[in-house]
């Protein structure tokens, strides 16, 4: 061996280590073996950051905001609606939320298909009576499956298109994935719904470090067109997805207390609901509802520039009214303002105790909705818009997040975390759909590359707001990005110096002597097995270049072994580790790091099994 090529491995077999370690964010071991390799002259200083510039890089990157604009508009919420049965039996629930599960992640980022439907999940457990994590671990097992089925599901199928396509073939087009990864995906999915998840153990979920929030008191309308007309208001509170609590009906402007459940629905009908925020959110889905205040005549985002003059401009409220400044343009304000949610505590000290939203003039002065009310042990009989507030209430509130900020600010309430309330939005639920739909049909029938496709799709989620320009670098998980850009160069490293070539001819002599299944066999094993202890695009990176060099070593098509790769790579069961979607699941199926391989193991077992063959018949050697 060169001293080249005893550095590269030295660089690799430390930057494997420290991940096994966890001492260190992966994005940081992977940034330090980059700049060893630029260091000791095995990566040229000029091309030390051409990773970032990678197709897969930004393709990856890209595909995180389109995913952002899916999970905020409600798109995915729909479809999980139309799609999930509502009182199926375990062995049909379990399979209609894993398979959407899975499909979703063929198209998406599979860990914001997970986190979508994570919440889906656990309420499905309770009407099971099954644990959370035994709805959880098969759902995330299913979508890391999913993230198999094509180009786009997974970073490490991103990454061996792109090695496939520097080692002088053609890259790997949208669907060149789905025969065998949608063969090993459907399987693997069989088996969790029919046997696997009595696996995992029966495990009570860990105490959540969330806020609880309770209860809000909030007013929905009954538009035309909504399903809730002619419905009968028992309809509402029956519906256990929304777990609404119907506490007065106003028609006519006449508010009416404890209405009969028998009572129908009209269109125009505002009806006083008790729910989390999450019924909310599904209540307004369902029956196709609207927020009172958010359906108000005067768009927030008109009052924007109006709430920055209005919030800096001295006197009371009432004067500003009379000489008509809340009229006034704002210059900088405007329906391009991003509009937000948030959850605000009242403080005792805080202004706003014992006034009213139209008291403060809220629309008017800040350009901010009050949505609804969360007081605990209370429900006020009072108008939302005419409610006196009290100290510890809990305000759902709509505006322009910089606005929202400073009213926090100026009237003494503490901004919650930032929490996921997402309430749906039809339009851009649309098109949300169609941006990334029409970004897939691109690279399906060859127009533009993944890369350029999902740019563009990222550019015109900006222009029709999908996901708000400032939303965009958010959305983005970074350390996953600069981890991929980093490692990218090490691994052209390893191929510049010969060692792929020399670890390659190692494995084929010793290990599969010559025999070029049972090369393929360890090439899927090896990097199943690195996947479940390394991140898995990372896994893709070091393992490409011995793919390559092993099936040059046989003299057989080096597209069955990155293929193999691409599939080792997306399977990752045996650790909370190995992917993202396990260790989402972690703390709220009560999970310890030695409950994944009771499940996994099989699964892995299954995968190499149907596997191998598949890849023998669909890319020859």
């Amino acid at each position: 061996m060169t001293f080249e090529q005893w550095t590269i491995l030295t660089v690799v077999l430390l930057t494997l280590f420290l991940f096994l370690w966890g001492r260190f964010r992966h994005d940081v071991v992977a940034l330090a073996a980059l700049l060893a390799c630029v260091v000791t002259g095995l990566v040229p200083a000029v091309d030390a950051f051409a990773g970032f510039g990678h197709p897969a890089v930004i393709t990856v990157a890209c595909l995180l905001v389109l995913s952002r604009g899916l999970q905020d508009s409600g798109s995915v919420d729909a479809l999980s609606r139309l799609v999930l049965p509502r009182n199926a039996g375990r062995l049909f629930s379990l399979a209609a939320l894993t398979g959407l599960g899975a499909a979703l992640s063929g198209f998406m980022n599979n860990v914001g298909a997970m986190a979508l439907l994570m919440p889906v999940a656990v309420q499905l457990s309770k009407r099971l009576g099954l644990t959370p994590g035994q709805v959880l671990m098969p759902l995330a097992f299913g979508t890391i499956l999913g993230g198999m089925t094509t180009l786009v599901g997974t970073p490490p199928n991103l990454i061996v298109a792109g090695f496939r396509a520097e080692a002088g073939m053609e890259p790997f087009g949208m669907f060149d994935f789905t025969p065998v990864g949608l063969a090993v995906a459907a399987a693997g999915i069989v088996f969790i719904v029919l046997i696997g998840w009595r696996f995992v153990p029966a495990k009570s979920a860990g105490e959540s470090d969330s806020f609880e929030t309770g209860n809000y008191i909030t007013e929905v309308r009954v538009p035309e067109g909504s399903k809730a007309i002619g419905l009968r208001l028992r309809a509402i509170e029956e519906d256990q997805s929304a777990d609404a609590q119907i506490l007065a009906m106003v028609r006519n402007e006449v508010r009416i207390n404890a209405p009969h459940r028998g009572r129908k629905i009209k269109a125009g009908d505002i009806l006083v609901l008790e729910t989390d925020a999450e019924g909310l959110a599904e209540t307004l889905s369902v029956f196709g509802m609207i927020l009172e205040e958010q359906g108000s005549s005067t768009p927030v985002g008109e009052s924007a520039g109006k709430a920055k003059k209005s919030i800096a401009t001295k006197g009371t409220p009432k004067e500003r009214e009379e000489n008509g400044e809340e009229s006034a343009d704002g210059a900088d304000g405007g329906p391009s303002e991003d509009i937000v949610l948030r959850e605000l505590v009242v403080r005792p000290a805080s202004p706003l105790v014992g006034r009213s939203a139209r008291d403060m003039l809220l629309r008017t002065r800040y350009g901010l909705n009050l949505l609804a009310v969360s007081r605990e042990g209370q429900r006020p009989r009072a108008r939302l818009r005419t409610l006196n507030l009290r100290s510890g209430d809990l305000l759902m509130m709509q505006g322009p997040a910089e606005v929202l900020s400073e009213f926090a600010n100026d009237n003494s309430c503490v901004p919650l975390s930032e929490r996921d309330l997402r309430i749906p939005d039809r339009r851009m639920a649309i098109l949300s759909a169609a941006i990334m739909g029409g970004s897939i049909a691109l690279v399906t029938l060859g127009l533009l590359p993944a890369a350029a496709a999902f740019a563009l799709g990222v550019l015109a989620s900006m222009v029709f707001r999908t996901v708000p320009p400032r939303a965009v670098y958010n959305a983005i998980d970074w350390p996953v990005i600069v981890l991929l850009a980093a490692l990218l160069p090490v691994a052209g490293a390893m191929q510049s110096t010969g060692t792929a070539d020399l670890l390659a001819r190692l494995l084929v002599g010793s290990v599969a002597q010559g025999n070029a299944v049972v090369a393929l066999t360890v090439i899927l094993v090896f990097t199943m097995f690195l996947s479940d202890i390394v991140n898995n695009a990372a896994t893709a990176a070091v393992m490409c270049p011995i793919a390559i060099g092993v099936a040059g070593s046989l003299g057989v098509n080096a597209e069955s072994f990155l293929m193999a790769v691409a599939v080792g790579a997306s399977c990752a069961f045996l650790t909370p580790i190995g992917h993202q979607n396990n260790t989402l699941i972690l703390g709220p199926g009560g999970f310890g790091f030695g409950d994944y391989w009771r499940l996994g193991l099989p699964l892995e077992i299954l995968v190499v099994m149907i596997g191998v063959p598949l890849l023998l018949l669909v890319w020859p050697l």
